[in-house]
């Protein structure tokens, strides 16, 4: 087993993998920018080392710096986290040549997979049924691919992902000038200005499969995730199970994705995603060669640390468990709890964060990466934490969601926990009724503007928080606010309009 990793990441994901890695007896090294310095997961590291200014082109996305920090702590391996680095073959390249273990699949994998034109034709021949599509290289090609696979189509950048580069047209007249923005878009976030097109699903599900490979050819999926609660194409809530699926139907999809892996020498975790159809028919979009944002709702339901099985995978361990053995149990749902402002298009919303109580409680988990007087950089992602929750069924799990919302309190800053409240009790998404166009549906309802609390409120719902937990006597059922709901509750309802 390893005895050093060096995370080369940030925030909360750095956080939890150092978890993990302490817990395995294995060393911690942390890299951080010049403004990270104080960041949470420089404190859980056992060693931290400062690689650059706040670009991340100059700081976290720098292989030669990685390397040279590798070498000089005396690391044996490499977790890349997610983002950044995490899904570009020059990295695991680097550490081949440098004798330091990437934790994560192979380059060649990643090769296969990370241009989804190559992917989508490598997982036709491996027959997983992809989205109907094809090139786009000039305008006179688009109209020919959108002809023939039929209007409403997506414009996707070829070598990204995160919702950069992608258009939907409705029509042939809207075609050039989407494809413009579309190229434009792609090429100044990915360097990559090729785009292709594929028919547009109408209002599908967001479905995706976690898979395990191991490196002597053995393979598992832990079932599905639904990612359909999505802004500008990126996802803020994702459950398990799906509430759209059934057992055949996920088992089919979760086939498909590890013959999908093992077709092109794939080992670690990764993640198949599919566009899911109201008739449960479904096409692969793409394969994310990493760990997920949302790993967590994986854990919960299956009992297993997916950081600690790629860690363990690629020591070379065999995975020691088939197929049969992938037992899931209950529900479990993850809210990402982002620093911006739903009411403005979910624009970030860097600063100090002055307050901070994160929930707790039966079956409540919080992956954080910061803490109150840290700031929220507008250099990077603007994630705060994933507050995810389990119970044994939807309905409760819905229910906890909801409790643990009402205990998060921020100051500082805008955020988008008034959002997640107001979607946790819209009746479609309480009955599981949702596609990857809910928000825009329903925008009127879960985006009306709303007043952050003041530092002062924070404080207060802060302090009301210790209180109500600490308190001896059981809740009241009369009081100022005349609810019979703790008191935080109370005021996190009022500024919600009810």
């Amino acid at each position: 087993m390893f005895q050093k990793v060096l995370i080369a990441n940030r925030g909360e994901i750095a956080v939890r993998i150092a978890r993990t890695l302490r817990e395995m007896g294995i060393g911690v090294v942390a890299v951080y920018s010049e403004p990270d310095k104080d960041a949470l997961h420089v404190r859980f590291a056992d060693e931290a080392y400062e690689i650059g200014p706040a670009a991340a082109s100059e700081s976290y996305l720098r292989i030669d710096k990685l390397m040279d920090v590798a070498k000089r702590a005396g690391c044996d391996a490499l977790h890349p986290g997610y983002g950044f680095l995490s899904e570009n073959p020059e990295l695991p390249d680097a550490c081949e040549k440098n004798g330091i273990t990437f934790i994560g699949p192979p380059a060649s994998a990643m090769r296969a997979m990370g241009l989804k034109t190559a992917a989508r034709e490598k997982m036709a021949a491996a027959g997983v049924p992809v989205v109907p599509g094809g090139a786009a290289d000039s305008i006179e090609e688009a109209k020919a691919t959108a002809a023939r696979i039929g209007y409403p189509v997506m414009l996707k950048a070829t070598a990204g992902g995160g919702g950069k580069g992608m258009r939907l047209v409705h029509a042939e007249s809207e075609l050039a000038a989407a494809l413009e923005r579309a190229r434009s878009e792609a090429g100044k976030a990915f360097g990559d200005a090729t785009v292709y097109i594929e028919k547009a699903i109408v209002k599908p599900r967001h479905v995706e499969i976690q898979i395990l490979a191991d490196q002597h050819g053995a393979g598992v999926h832990l079932f599905e995730r639904d990612c359909s609660i999505q802004r500008r194409h990126q996802k803020v809530v994702e459950e398990t199970p799906c509430p759209a699926i059934d057992d055949e139907t996920v088992a089919k999809m979760g086939a498909l994705a590890v013959k999908g892996a093992l077709a092109v020498g794939y080992h670690s975790a990764g993640t198949f995603e599919f566009l899911m159809g109201a008739d449960r028919s479904f096409y692969f979009l793409e394969m994310n060669t990493r760990l997920q944002v949302e790993h967590p709702i994986t854990e919960l339901i299956t009992g297993l640390d997916l950081v600690r099985e790629m860690v363990r995978i690629a020591a070379g361990e065999p995975l020691g468990f088939e197929q049969a053995d992938m037992q899931r149990r209950g529900a479990a749902i993850e809210c990402r709890i982002y620093a911006e402002d739903p009411a403005t298009g979910f624009l970030p919303s860097p600063g100090k964060i002055h307050t901070l109580r994160t929930p707790s409680g039966p079956g409540v988990r919080d992956d954080g990466g910061t803490y109150a007087g840290a700031t929220i950089s507008a250099n990077y992602d603007p994630l705060i934490s994933k507050l995810c929750v389990w119970a044994p069924n939807r309905q409760r799990a819905v229910e906890r969601m909801r409790r643990a919302l009402s205990e998060y309190v921020v100051g500082g800053i805008k955020t988008n926990l008034v959002f997640h409240d107001r979607l946790f009790r819209h009746p479609e998404f309480v009955a599981g009724r949702y596609d990857t166009g809910f928000i825009d549906a329903h925008k009127e309802v879960l985006l009306m503007g709303e007043a952050e609390p003041s530092d002062a409120e924070a404080t207060a719902m802060a302090l009301a928080v210790v209180a109500y937990h600490g308190a001896q006597s059981p809740l009241p059922t009369h009081g100022d606010n005349g609810s019979g709901l703790a008191p935080w509750v109370a005021t996190h309802r009022a500024r919600l309009g009810r």
